[in-house]
């Protein structure tokens, strides 16, 4: 069958008509394609932002806790700080208590025995002696005039530790010193202590010095029968 021109060109513009269309899917499509990857990418966008937020949130919050619980720290070292210091205080007046009773608990008994056993006229606790900007302070101060002749120097201890020894032996040294009224006068010295170990006691009796301890809330001479003390 032979084909006329008029049927071919209906034919071409067919074919341009059905080009048209396939072009016009084919926008259609890719603009179909584009929106949708614009709203993927849009979305995915948004996650990020969100992740990003949430992520930097959980760090602020993290920072700041850890800053809360510095704070804390910081306020609980400066009150543990200030405990500590309130306790050394009260530890310090606590020593300080405790030495005034020890010395107020053996006044009565070592009054007793400096003058029932070394035969002392004057027996005075606490004397305090300032000459030419020296200083010294003893517990108890005790002396005789007459045949005695003998001055005795007490340092009262609640523990006494080698150290007492060597401020009682200082005392004694210096005495001449302070007293010249008492030159003339034997001098003797007696530790005195709530608590005296075996090995102290040992160091003291060496050192020539009696040693006291207290039984009963008394104090008692607790010296050998043989011992012999160091005349200073």
């Amino acid at each position: 069958m032979a084909t006329t021109a008029d049927e071919v060109w209906q034919l071409l513009g067919e074919l341009i008509q059905a080009q048209k269309e396939t072009e016009r899917q084919l926008k259609e499509q890719r603009e179909e394609v584009d929106h949708r990857f614009q709203e993927e990418r849009e979305e995915a966008d948004r996650r990020f932002q969100e992740q990003r937020e949430e992520t930097d949130r959980w760090f602020r919050e993290q920072r700041e806790e850890t800053d809360r619980q510095i704070k804390e720290l910081r306020q609980q070292s400066q009150k543990t700080d200030r405990q500590i210091r309130e306790l050394g205080k009260q530890i310090g007046g606590l020593g300080q208590k405790f030495g005034s009773f020890t010395e107020g608990l053996a006044l009565p008994s070592m009054e007793t025995i400096l003058r029932e056993k070394f035969g002392m006229e004057v027996v005075t606790p606490s004397v305090r002696v300032s000459k030419q900007g020296k200083h010294i302070e003893l517990d108890v101060m005790a002396y005789a005039n007459g045949d005695v002749k003998t001055a005795i120097v007490v340092e009262v201890k609640s523990h006494a530790r080698s150290e007492s020894i060597g401020q009682l032996i200082n005392h004694l040294q210096c005495f001449r010193e302070f007293f010249p009224e008492h030159q003339d006068k034997k001098l003797y010295g007696i530790l005195a202590a709530v608590d005296l170990s075996n090995a102290v006691k040992e160091e003291v009796l060496k050192a020539g010095l009696y040693t006291a301890r207290i039984r009963d809330e008394i104090f008692e001479l607790d010296t050998p029968a043989t011992f012999q003390p160091r005349v200073w």
